[in-house]
C-alpha cells in the first residue's frame, strides 16, 4: 500500500529483542505460518509449535494467537501450544485459564453464506469458509473475481448490518462487536497479561485494530512482510525471520530470568 502522494512508505526497523515485562499477541496466516492456496492447506510445523510453548513458558503465559481463523483451527495449526487464544477476529476468546469467550452468532452470516455459495458455484477457485460466526469468500486461487466479491460483499455489508472485514485476497463478513483490537484489550485486562507492555504481530489490514490497541496501551505493532502505510512501529520481512526473532526473544527472556534469580 502506498502513502497518500503514490510514495512506498521505507522498510520499518526490526523490533528489539531485549523487551522487559513483554505481552505478545501473535497472528497466525502471514505471521506464524506462510499464506497458503486454501485455509486447509496450513498445518502444523514442529519449529511454530516449539516456539509458541517456549513462549508461553516463558512468559509465564503472556503469549496470545489472535487470528481470523476458529479457535478450532488455531489449535489445529498450533497442534495445541496457543493457551491463550482469540479467533474470528476477536469475537471468540480462551482466556489463559481456559475459560471461553463467544459472542452470539448474527442470524444474516446465513444469509451472507448463501449469497457466497451462489457467486462461488460458477466460479472455479473461490471458496467459501463458514466460521459460524462469520462468512468469508476466499479468491485467492481466482485474483480477477476480486472486484465482483468485493462489490458482493460490500452490498451485503450494507443490506444486512454484518461487519465487511476485507483480508489478503479474503473477503470476510462477520457479526458485529469484536475486532482484533478488542481482542488484545481484552487480554490486556486480565492476568497474566494485566501490566505487561503489549505487542501486536500481525501482516495485514485486519491486523492495524492490533497495532492501534498495542500502541494506545504503551506497546507497540510489528508488521511482518513488505512495506506499506501502517501503525506498526517495527517490521519484519516474513515468517521465518518472525520466528527467528521469536526464538531470541525467548531465549533473551529465558536468560534475563536466570540472571534475576
Amino acid at each position: 500500500m502506498s502513502d497518500a502522494q503514490g510514495a512506498v512508505p521505507p522498510r520499518l526497523p526490526h523490533p528489539p529483542v531485549f523487551l522487559p515485562g513483554l505481552a505478545l499477541f501473535l497472528d497466525l496466516d502471514g505471521v506464524l505460518a506462510p499464506l497458503a492456496p486454501t485455509p486447509d492447506a496450513v498445518g502444523p510445523d514442529a519449529r511454530r509449535t516449539a516456539v509458541l510453548a517456549r513462549l508461553t513458558q516463558v512468559l509465564e503465559g503472556r503469549a496470545a494467537v489472535v487470528s481470523g481463523r476458529t479457535l478450532a483451527e488455531i489449535d489445529r495449526i498450533s497442534d495445541g501450544a496457543a493457551r491463550a487464544a482469540s479467533g474470528v477476529h476477536g469475537l471468540e476468546r480462551r482466556r489463559d485459564d481456559g475459560a471461553l469467550l463467544r459472542t452470539t452468532p448474527s442470524p444474516a452470516i446465513g444469509q451472507a453464506l448463501q449469497a457466497f455459495h451462489d457467486f462461488a458455484a460458477d466460479r472455479p477457485g473461490v471458496l467459501v469458509e463458514d466460521k459460524g460466526l462469520s462468512a468469508g469468500l476466499h479468491f485467492r486461487q481466482a485474483p480477477t473475481e476480486g472486484e465482483a466479491a468485493t462489490r458482493l460483499a460490500t452490498d451485503l455489508a450494507a443490506a444486512t448490518g454484518l461487519t465487511l472485514q476485507p483480508g489478503s485476497m479474503v473477503l470476510e463478513l462477520k457479526t458485529p462487536g469484536a475486532d482484533k483490537g478488542t481482542a488484545v484489550r481484552a487480554f490486556m485486562q486480565e492476568p497474566p497479561f494485566l501490566g505487561a507492555t503489549p505487542v501486536m504481530v500481525g501482516d495485514d489490514l485486519t491486523d492495524e485494530a492490533g497495532f492501534e490497541a498495542a500502541q494506545a496501551l504503551g506497546g507497540f505493532g510489528v508488521l511482518v512482510g513488505a512495506p506499506r502505510s501502517t501503525a506498526a512501529r517495527y517490521g519484519l520481512p516474513g515468517v521465518s525471520a518472525v520466528l527467528d526473532w521469536l526464538e531470541a526473544v525467548a531465549a533473551d527472556v529465558h536468560k534475563e530470568a536466570r540472571h534475576e534469580a
